[in-house]
């Protein structure tokens, strides 16, 4: 080893879901979302003019600010945005998780956290899920440096009732706790009327997922103004122009579009109460997801061995070889269309084995 290579910051990266350049697969393992954003995207797009392209955008995005205020019925000064969640995430840690002590999140979950916590160098210890897949609220309510999970978990789908949530708030008065929502407009009940009675708390949420934007990168927190500032304070001294012009009045035009999402999350919801039927009658066991996804395991096909057979036959689903979770597929929620060839494909070959 070169001597300047002990000075260089050694971590193991994050692995994304697989996103191939072959054509006709039927894509089921990025919790994408199947359908097109809002056509009002669309329109935004067209009257956006390569004149503003040559100006520095607006650091504080102020018209998407105030767009995400208006549609939670916040103030501009509660609301946070970033490229991503991801982005959003990664300033939080940043900004809040500065104590000796470890910060707590689940040991199945979003497997970033640990990324980010080994890069900045936070003290972190991972807390196990029940058997179930459910956090035990409980498990919470000891000494640590902050606390962040999401709701519903991923990639279990699970969901964990408001009055949970509020118990680990409770419980942790001196510390950041934050709630990671990226799946939540697909039927769990939201954290963010906590955000007005805890001074604590940090609900962050995206685009990527309900409003099929993932390729926009658009994510944001909402919390009482002081933490928003701490979260800018950080974000300004690290890149003041983190988000494009295009991206500010693309996500602006979603968000304005509140009929477009209820359309599309129905949609989606509906395709996977469908597909969990299906499952459930092919011998599949899951929990009961709220997410655009399904994490289930066969009950006589090891999971590894269906990824392999899927994906020869094109069909794109995710699979973990980790302790405890490797023989669950996550599958995302596809159209209908898709939702049907994948179930057929399944059928077929449990039949056949």
């Amino acid at each position: 080893m070169k001597k300047w290579e002990e000075n260089v910051r050694k971590v193991v990266p994050y692995t994304p879901g697989e996103q191939p350049k072959e054509q006709n697969l039927i894509k089921l393992n990025t919790n994408e979302n199947p359908y097109p954003p809002s056509p009002k995207v669309a329109q935004a797009l067209q009257e956006m003019t390569i004149d503003c392209m040559r100006l520095y955008p607006d650091p504080s995005a102020h018209l998407l600010v105030s767009a995400i205020a208006d549609f939670y019925g916040l103030k501009e000064e509660q609301v946070f945005v970033g490229v991503g969640s991801d982005d959003v995430l990664a300033m939080v840690f940043m900004t809040f998780f500065n104590s000796k002590k470890p910060i707590l999140f689940p040991d199945i979950t979003y497997s970033f956290y640990d990324v980010w916590a080994d890069m900045l160098r936070i003290p972190y210890e991972t807390v196990p899920l029940r058997e179930d897949f459910t956090i035990c609220a409980k498990d919470y309510c000891r000494e640590n440096g902050g606390i962040i999970f999401p709701n519903p978990n991923a990639p279990t789908g699970v969901e964990l009732p408001l009055a949970e949530i509020e118990a680990i708030i409770q419980a942790n008065p001196d510390v950041i706790v934050v709630v990671d929502e990226a799946y939540v407009d697909f039927g769990a009940e939201s954290a963010l009327p906590l955000i007005e009675k805890y001074d604590n708390v940090l609900v962050v949420q995206t685009f990527s997922k309900s409003r099929g934007m993932a390729g926009m990168r658009i994510g944001y927190a909402m919390a009482n103004p002081v933490l928003i500032k701490y979260l800018n304070d950080v974000k300004y001294s690290f890149n003041s122009y983190t988000m494009d012009q295009t991206t500010i009045a693309l996500g602006k035009a979603a968000v304005e579009d509140r009929a477009y999402l209820e359309e599309t999350v129905h949609k989606v919801v509906e395709t996977r109460e469908w597909t969990k039927r299906e499952l459930s009658r092919l011998g599949f066991v899951f929990g009961d997801s709220k997410a655009n996804f399904i994490f289930a395991a066969h009950k006589t096909c090891p999971a590894a061995e269906l990824f392999a057979a899927l994906r020869k036959a094109n069909i794109i689903v995710r699979y973990f070889n980790k302790p405890r979770i490797d023989n669950y597929l996550r599958i995302t929620i596809g159209t209908q269309k898709e939702m049907e060839a994948f179930v057929a494909f399944v059928e077929k070959y449990l039949s056949e084995r």
